[in-house]
């Protein structure tokens, strides 16, 4: 995240957004043979699902892009394919600024990851708001000097929510019928700095 927003500093400064996709793979487990734990990557689909297994974020890709104060257009999206396809990584969600708005999901937001949850349910999204200070006393620790949140479609209130809504732009959603909100903090997400990761900036 701080490597993000240091190449997202000369956008923040002109108040313009800036967006990346977050690529993953995916260690699959399996206890077999006497105790051992097994590791198989993906390339074995028929012994095991990606229920057994944990993905671990180590690249991130930073597309060509159209950006306002409010909102980021990737283009040139065959070129983050590329890159997932030559790696075998997984669309594992995105991470963007809001440069001088506070920490939240607009709701061009929840479309835009709506797309990345429907393809794999673990995806998340991450919000990064350099000039909110508000949420920081409450954020993980290890990150105080950042303001951001890591969020989820609620399953299936909020995923409802956004299969049936077909407007565009900013807009307000209905309440979830059962009274749940349209998206969370994710409880599934755990950072560890000692991953080796990648960044491939195709601005």
């Amino acid at each position: 995240m701080e490597d993000f927003l240091e190449l997202a500093k000369e956008n923040t400064d002109k108040d313009l957004e800036t967006c990346g996709v977050l690529g993953a793979f995916l260690v699959l487990y399996l206890v077999h043979l006497r105790g051992f734990v097994i590791h198989l990557m993906p390339f074995f689909p028929p012994l095991c699902n990606q229920e057994n297994g944990t993905f671990y974020v180590t690249t991130l890709i930073i597309p060509k892009q159209d950006s306002t104060s409010s909102s980021c257009q990737a283009l040139n999206e065959e070129d983050v394919f590329a890159i997932q396809n030559e790696r075998s990584l997984f669309p594992m969600g995105w991470i963007h600024t809001h440069p001088s708005q506070s920490c939240f999901m607009s709701s061009v937001d929840l479309h835009t990851h709506y797309s990345y949850q429907m393809m794999v349910p673990e995806a998340f999204a991450i919000v990064l708001a350099p000039t909110d200070s508000s949420r920081c006393a409450t954020l993980m620790q290890q990150f105080c000097s950042l303001s951001y949140g890591i969020f989820q479609l609620t399953e299936p209130s909020g995923m409802s929510v956004l299969k049936e809504c077909q407007e565009t732009g900013f807009h307000p959603h209905k309440e979830p019928a059962d009274g749940s909100p349209i998206y969370e903090h994710c409880s599934h997400v755990y950072t560890n700095s000692n991953l080796r990761f990648e960044i491939f900036d195709l601005r």
